[in-house]
């Protein structure tokens, strides 16, 4: 890895361990979630628990160990309304070549509520892998409001994880920009 490289990889470490500072819209600004992923921040945050402690604080660097099993997420929701949640990596297979961009890790809809396990999964949790030496990862959680259910009618095998954009997906189905979202960071622990 170049000067240049490792000087851009500490300026996210050191921006990305103190985003409570930032706003969420902010805070996907300056760790270039927009416009890497998304061409617009959410409105509002969102709260990711993994089962081992670990929580989400817009672009805290967490370990991979720690993400293995699927989080607890909420948001302010409207009892009354439908909402998706999508989990992907920017950043596959690596931030400097993202050829892959984004890799899906999770995608639920028809979410009634904040009621994420009632919703209808299509594609289940996958927790982050990063290659050997590619750097840090973003892995960004996004919830979008629903304007009423809808019919997934896209592929669902694990090959189509990638490439994914959440930005064509909104507009395929009507949802708009995100509602809410959170981001962390990790990297294969190997490094």
């Amino acid at each position: 890895m170049g000067v240049i490289g490792l000087v851009g990889q500490l300026i996210v470490v050191l921006v990305g361990g103190c985003m409570g500072q930032y706003s969420v819209q902010q805070a996907f600004e300056v760790n270039e979630v927009v416009p890497d992923l998304v061409s617009s921040p959410p409105r509002t945050s969102l709260e990711v628990y993994y089962p081992t402690g670990a929580r989400l604080m817009q672009g805290n660097i967490l370990r991979t160990s720690q993400l293995k099993e699927m989080p607890m997420v909420m948001w302010r929701a409207n009892p009354y309304r439908y909402y998706t949640l999508i989990v992907a990596d920017p950043d596959a297979p690596s931030r400097i070549a993202p050829e892959d961009r984004a890799w899906l890790h999770l995608m639920v809809i028809n979410i009634p509520g904040a009621n994420v396990a009632a919703g209808e999964t299509v594609f289940d949790y996958l927790p982050p892998g990063p290659p050997p030496n590619t750097g840090l990862h973003r892995y960004v959680f996004l919830v979008y409001e629903q304007p009423s259910r809808i019919s997934y009618w896209g592929p669902r095998e694990f090959k189509n994880r990638g490439k994914f954009c959440p930005d064509h997906f909104a507009a395929q189905y009507g949802l708009g920009f995100a509602y809410a979202g959170n981001f962390f960071l990790t990297q294969n622990e190997e490094n």
